[in-house]
């Protein structure tokens, strides 16, 4: 089958090549999906599960990519919940080969079902941003109505679901980012934007939670902005400085199929909106993921037409 690899960890997304792969056999409790579009996150080239296996030990060539959305092209040994021809999407294990190929084995317990009324390149858009922003808010930031919420990267892929996931549950959103980012940022539902590069961070006031995709410095003065008895949620890492008299949590995302349905359901019904970048072919991917200039939305590749 054909996949994108990578052998060289210092080379980052300019070290992927197109080749040829065994095409990989489902374990027990794995389906095996035919992907037809592929979510890439360039941060995971940086994660050592890229490159070794749970024991440590060097599983290169990898393929990339952990989101995707496709068809249920064969079930391994006692795999139940899911039947072959149906359309999934969802994330894959962090230490085994990924979606940016033509097939992928994954557990059927890291898939949901695809609606029919979503397009695959939809599917593979949502589970890292969708996920991340679930759980940050609300099984993390136990976010309620009436709550003010502070976004950094409010237009960003993980920024732009937060936003909308915690207008819609009745937060009094605040977003940060860049100047150009202000006008999409408040079309997903902030109420207020700061521009990082030219506003005082400080002048926003006390918040009840703080979602930080930036970390460093910005991570380090929103904590000074949370209110007593406010969590401040990173998915940059541990957070440099904590909450006087709050909570700092840094996690990762992890897959969780009935989070997924409710985010399609969402997406279906026209309560949240995904970031679409470019969209190119499994041959073009190499080029697609490795563009001359930055490019707003998450670049979707589509392994079948």
């Amino acid at each position: 089958m054909k996949a994108i690899v990578v052998t060289d960890e210092a080379a980052g997304t300019a070290g992927m090549t197109l080749a040829e792969r065994p095409q990989p056999q489902p374990a027990g409790n794995d389906v095996l999906v035919e992907v037809h579009a592929s979510g890439f996150t360039p941060g995971e080239l940086t994660w050592p599960s890229t490159w070794t296996d749970r024991l440590g030990r060097d599983r290169t060539p990898s393929i990339p990519g952990h989101e995707l959305a496709g068809v249920v092209s064969a079930l391994g040994y006692g795999t139940t919940g899911l039947s072959v021809g149906r359309r999934v999407f969802g994330l894959t294990d962090w230490t085994r080969d990924g979606t940016l190929a033509e097939y992928t084995a994954v557990e059927a317990r890291n898939l949901a079902p695809l609606p029919g009324d979503l397009d695959f390149t939809v599917g593979a858009s949502l589970p890292i941003s969708g996920l991340t922003a679930w759980q940050g808010l609300f099984e993390h930031g136990r976010v309620r109505a009436g709550q003010s919420v502070l976004v950094h990267g409010a237009a960003g892929g993980v920024g732009s679901m937060v936003t909308q996931l915690a207008r819609e549950a009745g937060a009094y959103v605040i977003g940060t980012g860049r100047a150009a980012d202000r006008r999409p940022a408040l079309d997903f539902g902030a109420r207020e934007f700061v521009d990082l590069e030219n506003d005082t961070l400080d002048d926003v006031g006390g918040v009840d939670l703080v979602f930080d995709v930036i970390g460093g410095g910005i991570g380090q003065r929103s904590a000074g902005l949370v209110r007593a008895g406010g969590t401040l949620v990173s998915i940059a890492g541990p957070p440099p400085a904590r909450p006087a008299d709050g909570l700092a949590i840094d996690f990762v995302v992890v897959p969780d199929r009935a989070q997924l349905g409710e985010i399609a359901q969402r997406v279906r019904d026209g309560r949240l909106r995904t970031v679409i970048g470019d969209v190119a072919p499994l041959d073009d991917a190499v080029a697609a993921l490795n563009p001359a200039e930055r490019v707003r939305g998450k670049t979707i590749i589509r392994v079948r037409a």
